[in-house]
């Protein structure tokens, strides 16, 4: 079976998401599997190696200015004619399935082809009846049409009775092994907090990070080019491998309310502050959800009053989800894609919440 695998390139969630798949299908030698990646430049693209010589379009994003999206600059600086061409151009003859994650070229060449699709995204678990939070009209038009799909399963941390399956984390046991080697952010062997706000200005981060002066902070930012230290803060290009490091190492996590990043907080136990992506509703939900589950804390700006309480006041739960999505690309190898009950179930079975989660969930309705 030949497969192009389509990934969303603006955010690094949907990236972290398809490397994991990515060891996974290639451990089947009877897949053969090509990657297209759309949504930034092609030169932002980092540790990408798995991907094999992937291939990379403009497709369509999201422009952010100071923690929110600008949706005037979204709709101007987005090249609608050449995102058709785009599509249009794509040739698919030769594939026997299209997995997407949330990425619009390779979902509409497919939709125009007659290609199998398969969406795997957390984006397409909102298309069911999950907790949402300040989600607009515009907002459900872009979720079903921004990349379609002919069959889709969602990825969520719970299935809220729908067919839904739970995250995949990377083998925690392996990192958490690399986590003990000696690592260039280490900041004098003293507790740190690990920071992650993308969208977010490095001025407004700088100022109010250092008002807790006695606080250390290791902050990954993608307007850095190399690692340099400010009183109590240390800042670091991204970087998957460092990054995977710290992230066992760290006392706590602020970040953006990204799916994937949130769930390997998850996994590890680790604290969240989380300040969702203003006019991003897939965040303010994801922000939403884990703050009624009490499994994080949620900011609205990066607010150094706010980040003081959480520091003194924090505490992390550990979730187990699945570290190995073998059986799931054995299911896609299969070629059943309109029958996902036995794979969910099969699934869901992997994952086990501590019962005070448990009992939250029970209460917690779409």
């Amino acid at each position: 079976m030949k497969i192009l695998y389509g990934v969303q390139g603006t955010g690094n969630g949907h990236i972290t998401r398809a490397r994991h798949m990515a060891h996974a299908l290639a451990k089947r030698s009877d897949l053969q599997v090509d990657y297209l990646f759309s949504g930034r430049a092609s030169n932002n693209y980092f540790d990408m190696e798995v991907f094999n010589g992937y291939q990379s379009r403009r497709g369509l994003t999201f422009i952010t200015e100071n923690g929110r999206i600008n949706r005037c600059k979204t709709l101007t600086q987005n090249n609608v004619y050449q995102f058709i061409t785009e599509f249009r151009s794509l040739v698919l003859d030769n594939y026997d399935l299209v997995i997407n994650d949330f990425e619009p070229v390779s979902a509409w060449a497919a939709k125009l082809s007659g290609v199998p699709s398969l969406s795997v995204s957390h984006q397409a678990a909102f298309l069911q009846n999950v907790p949402k939070h300040k989600q607009g009209l515009t907002d459900k038009i872009i979720t079903k049409h921004f990349a379609p799909t002919q069959y889709s399963l969602g990825t969520h941390w719970y299935h809220f009775g729908h067919q839904i399956i739970p995250p995949f984390v990377t083998d925690v046991t392996h990192a958490a092994e690399a986590s003990k080697k000696p690592s260039v952010t280490t900041l004098s062997g003293n507790p740190f907090t690990l920071v992650y706000l993308p969208f977010e200005t490095l001025t407004t981060i700088q100022e109010q990070l250092q008002i807790p002066s006695e606080q250390a902070f290791i902050c990954y930012h993608p307007d850095i080019s190399k690692q340099v230290k400010d009183k109590n803060i240390l800042w670091c290009p991204l970087s998957t491998s460092t990054f995977k490091q710290d992230l066992h190492r760290c006392a706590g996590v602020i970040a953006n309310s990204g799916f994937e990043l949130s769930t390997e907080c998850l996994t590890l136990g680790k604290a969240l502050l989380l300040k969702p992506l203003k006019g991003q509703y897939e965040q303010l939900s994801n922000a939403y959800t884990l703050k009624k589950l009490d499994l994080c804390e949620v900011m609205h700006s990066v607010n150094a009053e706010e980040i003081d309480e959480w520091l003194q006041h924090r505490k992390g739960t550990r979730i187990s989800y699945p570290g190995d999505c073998q059986k799931f690309v054995d299911w896609i190898a299969q070629g059943n894609w309109h029958k996902h009950q036995q794979i969910c179930k099969t699934l869901w079975e992997q994952v086990k919440f501590p019962d005070a989660v448990k009992a939250k969930l029970a209460t917690l309705h779409a």
